[in-house]
This record gives C-alpha cells, sequence and structure tokens, in this order.
C-alpha cells in the first residue's frame, strides 16, 4: 500500500484544527486562531469590486505581482521606515506571509544548513526548514518578559549557519524586539555571514512607546535581510493571502525562482486592491493602532477578571496567559477545560516549541482579541466562571 512522503511523515494536524473543532462542538468564544471577526474596511472590498469589473484583472497576474502592488510595497518600506527598494527587482508578491517565508527558506538555504528559530515559533517554520532538509536550531525566548540570553544565542551561530528567522512584532508573545536586541543579533549575523528573514506581519500593531524597527534599517543589514509581511493583519484580510517579500536583489532573486514553482502568482484583482490599501492616508494606520489598543484593553480586563496573570504585550494581538495559579494541568489540559467549562477557546503553546524547550510553554495559553468588542465582552463574563 502506498505511504506518505518521509518529509511530511511527522507533520500532524495542526492544533488550531483541533481546537477550532472543540470549539464549535463546545459553542465556544474562539479567542485561538489569529483571524478577525470583522470584515475588511469597505473602500477596500469596493477597490476589489471595480478591479474584478476591470476586464482586464482576471488572468494570471505577473509571477512576480503586479507592478502596481510592487510599487506600493516599495513606497511603504520608504514611507515609514526610510528604507528603500527596488519595486521592479526587490518584490516578490506571495500567496500569504506563509508562503513568502517558505520561499525565502527554499530559495535562500540550502540541505545541511542551520537555521536559527526563537521560541515559541510560528507553526509553519519549522516544517518548512525540514522540508528544505535543512536543520533547525532553536534558541527561546524566556518568560515572562519573552527576551533571549545574548549568551545562548551567541552559542547557537556556527559555521553551519545560514539564516535566522527573526519575527517581530511577535507571535504568539507579543514582544517587540528593541534596538538594543535587534543590533545583538546584526553584530552576530556580520560575524557569521548569516542571512536574516524577518517575519513583519504585524508591523503596525505596536502600543504605547512600542516602535517596530525593521532589522533592514540596520547598518549593513539591508543586504543580508528578506523581510516578509503581508495584508492579511493590516487590513483585516486574512482571506485574501496577499503578501510580499522585499529586500535587495540578489537576495530576492533566490526567492522568486522557489515563488514561480509554488504558486506562480497570486490573485490579480486583489493585489490591485491592497495597492490602494497600502497607500491609505496615516489616519488609517492611527486608527488601526487606536482599535487594538482597545481590544487589548477589553482582553486584558477580562483577563484580570479570571485571574489570570500576563505580561503586557507590545505589539500583535496576542496575550500570552499564565494559568498557574488557577490549573494544574498540562496547556492542552488547560486548552480543553476552559472549553468545555467557560466556553472560551485559546491555544496551548505546546507546538510552538522544540521538544527540549516545550517546558517554557507549559503554564501558558495564547488568546487572541482581534474580535469584536461585543464577543471581548462576552468573553470576560465568561472567564468569570473561572473565579466561581
Amino acid at each position: 500500500m502506498s505511504t506518505v512522503a518521509q518529509r511530511v511523515a511527522s507533520f500532524g494536524t495542526t492544533i488550531f484544527t483541533e481546537i477550532n473543532q472543540l470549539a464549535q462542538q463546545h459553542s465556544a468564544l474562539n479567542l485561538g486562531q489569529g483571524k478577525p471577526d470583522f470584515d475588511t474596511p469597505p473602500e477596500i472590498v469596493e477597490a476589489v469590486v471595480q478591479a474584478l469589473r476591470a476586464g482586464n484583472l482576471n488572468q494570471y497576474a505577473p509571477g512576480d505581482g503586479t507592478p502596481a502592488l510592487r510599487q506600493a510595497v516599495a513606497d511603504h518600506a520608504a514611507r515609514f521606515y526610510q528604507v528603500e527598494v527596488d519595486p521592479l527587482r526587490g518584490v516578490v508578491v506571495t500567496s500569504g506571509a506563509t508562503e513568502g517565508i517558505f520561499a525565502a527558506i527554499l530559495g535562500l538555504v540550502d540541505p545541511g544548513d542551520e537555521v536559527i528559530v526563537f521560541e515559541p515559533f510560528y507553526d509553519s517554520y519549522v516544517p518548512n526548514i525540514l522540508m528544505a532538509q535543512a536543520v533547525p536550531v532553536f534558541v527561546p525566548l524566556h518568560p515572562p518578559h519573552w527576551q533571549f540570553d545574548p549568551d545562548e544565542l551567541r552559542a547557537a551561530f556556527s559555521k553551519k549557519t545560514r539564516a535566522v528567522i527573526l519575527n517581530t512584532p511577535h507571535n504568539p508573545t507579543g514582544h517587540v524586539f528593541s534596538r538594543e536586541e535587534l543590533s545583538f543579533i546584526a553584530e552576530l549575523c556580520l560575524e557569521y555571514d548569516v542571512t536574516v528573514i524577518a517575519d513583519e506581519v504585524y508591523e503596525h500593531l505596536t502600543f504605547g512607546e512600542a516602535q517596530h524597527l525593521p532589522i533592514a534599517s540596520l547598518p549593513g543589514m539591508f543586504e543580508r535581510t528578506v523581510t516578509v509581511s503581508s495584508s492579511g493583519k493590516l487590513f483585516s484580510a486574512t482571506g485574501w493571502k496577499i503578501g510580499w517579500v522585499y529586500g535587495h536583489p540578489a537576495l530576492i532573486d533566490g526567492v522568486a525562482r522557489a515563488h514561480q514553482f509554488i504558486t506562480f502568482s497570486v490573485h490579480h484583482p486583489t493585489q490591485e486592491a491592497i495597492a490602494f490599501a497600502l497607500n491609505l492616508p496615516n489616519d488609517y494606520y492611527q486608527d488601526f493602532r487606536q482599535l487594538y489598543a482597545e481590544k487589548r484593553d477589553l482582553l486584558r480586563s477580562a483577563l484580570d477578571a479570571a485571574g489570570l496573570r500576563y505580561t503586557v504585550p507590545d505589539g500583535t494581538y496576542f496575550i500570552m496567559a499564565d494559568y498557574s495559579a488557577l490549573f494544574s494541568g498540562s496547556s492542552v489540559a488547560f486548552t480543553r477545560y476552559l472549553i468545555q467549562e467557560a466556553g472560551v477557546a485559546c491555544i496551548p503553546p505546546d507546538s510552538f516549541y522544540s521538544p527540549a524547550h516545550a517546558h517554557l510553554g507549559q503554564g501558558y495559553a495564547r488568546f487572541a482579541f482581534c474580535k469584536s468588542d461585543e464577543m471581548l465582552h462576552q468573553v470576560h463574563e465568561r472567564l468569570l466562571r473561572l473565579r466561581r
């Protein structure tokens, strides 16, 4: 009898599938998966409608992306970070950031190379590395403030290190890497001639004094960084799957060579709408931050009411909450308990760690606050059941 390929044999069903099914069975309010339950702004939806009706945008888009969107990505990098990007040779449009990361790994990493990954990590990173026949090397972010130990990071670098995957603002912890942290990473990359694959999909989701600083903007780093982002988080359009990778043309060439044989090109009319959206005035970006700052406060209030502890996140729309004062079991057991007893779903971080460091995620659960205010108020009421 035929069997699955060895390269995917160890990949099970994601924790998101299991939690979503369990939440549905118990009619739980789902704060697990990071997808908004409210719609994309109407002016951006209207831009898609207009593109669909234009009559000339319903066939294959250029493989690297439409000229309008590649220019918009370059303009966005210049506008917010003063980073100069070549829109013709320095940008590739991908099917979301997840495909962008995969294309970057396939295009820039050889079999046997080592790739440094910060834990907890977005769940596609390690399977991508393994499918490229490379070797993941793990460096933990330590709770409760989710920072790396400089000595541990330095020890992870070697002559075999080809790349570092850096996610800031960081999913799932909400940590925004500081200039000092990024400079330390940059120094090591320069010393060991290492490429950075920078996952920055939450680039505009920072709070208070925290500011997102692209590592590509640091001295000497543009030439060795590919930056990945997407429209899904920024425009509440996770179903559109429009992402991009930008950087020095010598690196983007490798990404593009892989991308052409993964998806070739992505949805044509939607690219035109995202080009429009990226050029929205600064008011949009300010209102976006304010919207999520208020939602973060609503979830914080609900967690406080339940007696769950946490470090206030500086970015993203996630909070990693410490449940150890209320429940003594594993993260997976707590998640199931919360769904069944309180009717609220969250995500256990077990699958975001290597086996060696999985203990660091025990006692924690990730809650997403990219939800309507009405749902977050209902979450508050349901979490009060934990007190009772």
